[in-house]
């Protein structure tokens, strides 16, 4: 099984990654009441912002060779195997295997020239910082960053949502358990529903009965610190009594033909029912692309599904109107060797071949990559930067991740340039470890 949802997924550093939910370190036993308490005990929040974004990453590393930058005249032992076809816009051309992408690059931006850290973990991505950063830092993930700053759009949705649960980088660090993500296999999904024999005439009675009873409380807590039952309690009772997460969950709410179409990547469709319900920021994984050996034999089977699977999402959100405030970005650890290595097959990474048998692949290789944009309001239909003839260097445009990184903050109205958290010593920390400008060529305002 190619496709990955939040699954124990094995990396060439034989480390096991499973997204887990670490109750333990981000606050065990706490209930949702006790995690709206938290939050606004910590809030330091502006009014919500309509825009939102969506993180689809591809864990281990795509090879940018292989899928968005092609080199078709580089030697063999470089171009690889696949062939590039042209797209709906001229002069960009993209793998064979995604022919639906080719057909609707008009509504599509690829920039074939970050550069990231070598590390295998969405660390950097998500946070700004790297994981070797991150082991003594903990900085918060972007996700914990907008809930932090911009707060929920609405009281009865949470502002991140994470479909593969709270792995390396997605954790809200030093800002707090009340900043986690939301995640929905968790023993959150469970309090999202009403007790059995409650009905929401007696939950409204249960709220105002609480709204007494903290006004009481405040009257003779002069520090405006309560325990118990306050009214945090009748906001968790909001999100329980409204249902717009536990709906936007159920997918037996959709209609036949599109759950049709989303078959056998569900969690896309999740995702949009997520954003259209409200939430900021949604990240989910896809497949595993950690290629050392088949890198070919692996990408056959993996990139027409993505293919598939983005081109169905992407027309979704426009048919939906969704296009202009949703902004979908596409993108993994780092990109993968130029020079195709053949090495011995030993069972490691992953669909390797038979003990013993050659299988062409491509190893760790941060110094380029391809990260893929579409919606929110960009320029789209377009390439930005270039790889040198055989895709080992930026030629053109380099592009950090924090550029990456500054370019979702602006979109979701935060400007990270001058934007800063505090630490829990009171000091404020960049939200970019080396600080980033929004890729102008994305930008319509730019």
């Amino acid at each position: 099984m190619l496709t990955i949802w939040g699954a124990r997924q094995h990396f060439c550093d034989r480390l096991t990654r499973r997204s887990f939910l670490a109750l333990g370190a981000f606050g065990a036993g706490l209930s949702l009441a006790d995690l709206l308490r938290a939050r606004a005990a910590g809030a330091n929040s502006v009014p919500a912002r309509a825009k939102s974004a969506l993180m689809i990453y591809l864990p281990g590393g795509p090879s940018h060779l292989d899928t968005y930058d092609m080199k078709p005249d580089a030697p063999a032992e470089f171009r690889g195997e696949f062939k590039p076809i042209r797209t709906s816009v001229a002069g960009v051309d993209v793998c064979e295997f995604f022919p639906r992408q080719a057909r609707m690059w008009d509504k599509l931006a690829v920039v074939r020239s970050v550069v990231a850290v070598e590390e295998h973990s969405d660390s950097e991505i998500m946070t700004g910082y790297s994981e070797a950063a991150n082991r003594q830092a903990h900085h918060p993930s972007l996700g914990a960053v907008v809930s932090k700053v911009r707060g929920e759009a609405r009281a009865d949705v949470p502002a991140f949502v994470s479909l593969r649960g709270l792995s390396v980088g997605l954790e809200p660090g030093y800002l707090g358990v009340s900043h986690r993500a939301f995640v929905p296999s968790g023993p959150g999904y469970n309090n999202l529903r009403l007790a059995q024999g409650v009905t929401e005439a007696r939950v409204q009675e249960r709220k105002d009965l609480l709204t007494s009873f903290d006004t009481l409380r405040r009257d003779l807590d002069a520090t405006g610190t309560v325990a118990g039952l306050d009214a945090f309690q009748a906001k968790a009772i909001d999100m329980v009594a409204s249902g717009a997460v536990r709906k936007a969950l159920d997918l037996g709410r959709e209609d036949l033909r599109t759950r049709e179409r989303y078959e056998g990547f569900e969690p896309f469709l999740t995702a949009r029912r997520l954003l259209e319900a409200g939430v900021s920021c949604v990240t989910l994984s896809f497949g595993a692309w950690d290629t050392h050996s088949s890198n070919f034999k692996a990408l056959k089977k993996q990139l027409p599904k993505l293919d598939r699977s983005l081109a169905t999402l992407i027309d979704d959100l426009h048919d939906r109107g969704l296009d202009k405030r949703v902004l979908l970005v596409v993108g993994g650890d780092f990109g993968r060797t130029p020079r195709i290595s053949h090495v011995a097959s030993s069972g490691g990474g992953v669909a390797s071949g038979a003990a013993g048998v050659v299988q062409p692949g491509r190893d760790h290789w941060p110094h380029a990559m391809s990260f893929l944009f579409s919606g929110g309001g960009i320029n789209e239909g377009q390439v930005i930067g270039a790889t040198d003839r055989r895709g080992e260097h930026p030629a053109d445009r380099r592009v950090g991740v924090g550029d990456f990184m500054a370019t979702l903050y602006h979109h979701l109205g935060i400007d990270a340039e001058r934007s800063s958290v505090r630490d829990p010593g009171g000091r404020p920390v960049p939200l970019l470890q080396q600080g980033g400008t929004p890729i102008r060529e994305l930008m319509v305002d730019a």
